[in-house]
């Protein structure tokens, strides 16, 4: 072969090579392009990043907290408290959470001080709180959110619910919006508002993360406790705020925390609205709470409750023993049935039923759905109070100590002699008071240099233990100041 013939066998060769290759291509490429698209087209997996337009981009609705905060700030309050003493109640609150309960501030050789909060229930000056922010307070000041600073009255208090109603003289305040806590629900994004460290109208946000807990802090044979659990943060200086939902109704009043140091460490604990409103209006109307009682001892039922008793069921509460004359007696409620129902609304535990039956009042009828023997049974049982009658517990309008009979002042005269409160003596008879020439309608504002601002105030100061004399100080009616000292 010549050097020309090898030359176009050469050339031939790539020709003839380059279109196999170019055949091949287009005949396995497009296989290979097919199967990364059916890949791809199965494959969930994608970048993170995204680009959006902000002028496009909305909130989700239910995860906004602008309008919630707005609504509600205004009606939470600033609680400041004095203790001329430098001592506080022995609470079990100071015990279980330090300085949380009562936020206290000590000063060396001068009185203690203590911060809380509280909630604007009406125009007219009408204030929730927790008791253990205003107890054994020798003075106890407001200050609302646009600053306003006015001296509190108590009201009532009721250490059963930990609840306490203060009253400041001032009208057209915003008043917060109640809600419903038995509507809420688990997952519900909730806001607590207080003063926090005395940051003034601090709002954070959580949820809801339980309902109906009982968590063994409150004292006494008739204590109520099923609060609502959440993890919104809550720390010392809360106490008596508002726990409110996203359209700023009040659903709780921020109590208690559960933490090793007394800051907050992930959940807080309100009252229910459901119960503060009860309470609340009980406190305003009687003066004292009216306690309706099914008279019965209960505990939870768990599956070894449910094994040792032969139940078919593993929640509810069991029925232990039924006291004889009271309201589950007479609707022939009876040891060994399990309650699963009040109103037609689940009790799984005792703090859901104690909450149920709490925001009853003496007289008031109930639907209990109980278990016996295997089946279901609806009886009805009208409430009684703690002596076991239907009627209706008002506090004492009156004090008498000593041949004085004391009482309230009325609105009237507090407006013409401008003061705060006091104790008017209504009667005077022989006596201790009589013997240092006080006359019938003097007012008591101070004892011993401790505020008097009604008959709670005078009953809790001689229930204290007294062995010398006290100076007391006031004034008559026509405005005229005095003071007088009595032997004990």
């Amino acid at each position: 072969m010549n050097k020309s013939s090898l030359i176009l066998a050469m050339i031939f060769s790539s020709i003839f090579g380059g279109g196999v290759a170019i055949v091949g291509y287009s005949v396995l490429v497009p296989q290979e392009a097919k199967m990364q698209q059916a890949v791809a087209s199965t494959n969930p997996v994608s970048l993170t990043n995204y680009v959006f337009d902000s002028s496009d981009f909305v909130v989700p609705e239910g995860l906004n907290f602008v309008f919630a905060a707005k609504n509600a700030t205004p009606s939470v309050v600033h609680i400041r408290t004095t203790y001329k003493n430098g001592m506080r109640a022995n609470t079990p609150f100071n015990e279980f959470f330090k300085d949380y309960f009562g936020e206290r501030y000590e000063r060396r050789g001068g009185p203690s001080r203590g911060a809380g909060s509280g909630v604007v229930i009406s125009p007219d000056g009408y204030i929730v709180t927790n008791n253990h922010v205003i107890e054994s307070a020798d003075e106890i000041e407001v200050v609302l959110n646009d600053n306003r600073s006015y001296e509190a009255k108590v009201v009532g208090v009721d250490e059963d619910t930990d609840l306490a109603v203060l009253k400041i003289r001032e009208n057209n305040l915003v008043s917060v919006q109640w809600g419903n806590s038995d509507n809420i629900n688990i997952g519900e994004w909730v806001l607590a508002i207080g003063n926090p460290y005395e940051f003034r109208s601090t709002v954070t946000a959580g949820i809801i993360s339980a309902k109906g807990r009982n968590i063994n802090i409150l004292d006494g044979d008739y204590r109520i406790e099923s609060f609502i659990q959440t993890d919104a943060a809550v720390n010392p200086g809360n106490s008596g705020g508002a726990l409110v939902n996203l359209n700023g109704e009040l659903v709780g009043i921020n109590t208690a925390i559960a933490s090793p140091s007394g800051a907050f460490a992930g959940y807080s604990f309100a009252v229910p609205v459901s119960l503060v409103q009860k309470v609340v209006g009980d406190l305003i109307e009687y003066g004292a709470v009216q306690r309706a009682l099914l008279g019965i001892s209960i505990f939870d039922v768990n599956a070894q409750v449910a094994e040792d008793n032969d139940l078919n069921v593993l929640n509810g509460i069991f029925v232990r023993a039924v006291m004889d004359g009271k309201a589950a007696d007479l609707a022939g409620i009876e040891g060994g049935d399990v309650i699963v129902a009040i109103d037609d609304k689940p009790v799984n535990n005792v703090a859901q039923l104690q909450e149920q039956i709490a925001i009853k009042r003496p007289g008031d009828e109930v639907e209990v759905k109980f278990i016996r023997g295997g089946k279901e049974k609806i009886t009805i049982a009208k409430l009684r109070n703690e002596q076991g009658t239907l009627d209706v517990v008002e506090l004492a309008e009156d004090f008498t100590i000593e041949g004085a009979t004391f009482v309230d002042i009325s609105d009237d005269l507090l407006d013409k002699l401008n003061i705060d409160g006091g104790v008017q003596i209504a009667e005077l008879g022989d006596g201790k008071w009589r013997d240092v020439r006080m006359k019938e309608g003097f007012i008591i504002t101070g004892i011993d240099n401790e505020k008097i601002r009604g008959i709670r105030d005078l009953e809790n100061y001689f229930k204290r233990p007294r062995t010398d004399g006290i100076l007391i100080e006031g004034l008559y009616p026509d405005g005229s100041k005095a003071h007088y000292g009595l032997g004990l």
